[in-house]
């Protein structure tokens, strides 16, 4: 039994409920779990009814800090990923982190994980990708002893917004629709292997540097359909349409749904033809990361939690 206390700000989300149970696994007992998201905190407890799990809108000044006293890590994973305006990203990438890291120097917390993003490196421009920049920006400033990781596109259990989203619109209609030709280059990071880094850095207090956590196989999007309809046995077509058809029906989704799965913006984020850096982060963090094909088969096909999904 590992008795570190450990704070996750934003923990309930696809990294935090990844990231929570291989803690576990690895005997961490002393975890407390803060996130506003009502419904996924739901979902932790359902799994996890041993740990400290708190509703709290890191965006405000609350009681919340106090879980701060006596902690010796904390894991930053708020994140606002998608919506149509920018108020959320600001409200909840940057706002938000200059609270927590209040309460990180006002209890004089030794050890800090940031999750950042890829999309600081991007040549994309949304409001995710400038919002990321700022936070990153804000921790790096800010003095504490910290280690930053810029993760790329990310799935595995839980997964809800991204590959999780794909695999059950796969399975609700008879054609999935493919933008252009589909050879957009991915470099998607299994959650399961970006957590096991985040374990490493606890473990191992790697501080004073950021380092670029990218999928180490270049994978086409088309290909990832695939990967993906092969797991889950999907029935549907693949079938390609031009570009520019994808883009304004997406444009009329966005009209009906206050917080659409896919937007403009990320199809543009999609198609930029970012090839991000890759380092040897198996022999950095002494881990051994999983093929792209293995992880898949994992995300979708674990009894226990491929059959859970979140809200976004």
């Amino acid at each position: 039994m590992n008795n570190t206390r450990i704070i996750l700000p934003g923990g309930a989300g696809l990294v935090g409920q990844n990231l929570v149970a291989r803690l576990k696994q690895r005997g961490y007992t002393n975890l407390v779990v803060l996130d506003k998201r009502r419904s996924n905190l739901e979902v932790l407890r359902s799994v996890h009814p041993d740990l400290t799990i708190e509703y709290a809108d890191l965006a405000e000044p609350g009681d919340w800090v106090r879980h701060f006293d006596g902690a010796e890590v904390v894991v930053m994973l708020q994140a606002q990923i998608g919506g149509p305006t920018i108020e959320p990203f600001i409200r909840n990438n940057i706002t938000s982190t200059e609270l927590v890291l209040d309460a990180i120097k006002r209890y004089n917390v030794p050890y800090t994980v940031h999750i950042s993003s890829s999309v600081v490196n991007s040549v994309a421009k949304d409001f995710y990708t400038d919002t990321k920049r700022k936070q990153e920006e804000i921790v790096l400033a800010s003095g504490i002893e910290c280690v930053v990781l810029r993760p790329t596109l990310m799935f595995g259990w839980f997964d809800r917004k991204h590959l999780g989203w794909l695999s059950r619109f796969m399975q609700r209609v008879p054609v999935f629709p493919i933008p252009g030709s589909g050879r957009y280059m991915r470099q998607p990071l299994y959650a399961g292997d970006f957590c096991n880094v985040i374990i490493s850095c606890i473990e191992s207090r790697k501080s004073g540097a950021a380092f670029n956590i990218s999928g180490l196989e270049q994978v086409d999007y088309i290909d990832i359909i695939r990967q993906i309809k092969r797991a889950t046995r999907a029935r549907c077509a693949i079938v390609r349409i031009p570009y520019g058809l994808f883009y304004v029906l997406l444009k009329i989704y966005a009209l009906f749904d206050k917080n659409p799965p896919f937007t403009a913006a990320q199809l543009k984020a999609l198609t930029a033809g970012d090839e991000f850096e890759v380092i040897d982060w198996e022999g950095i963090f002494g881990i051994k990361a999983t093929s792209f094909a293995n992880a898949v088969d994992e995300t979708f096909n674990d009894p226990v939690y491929s059959q859970i999904a979140l809200e976004f």
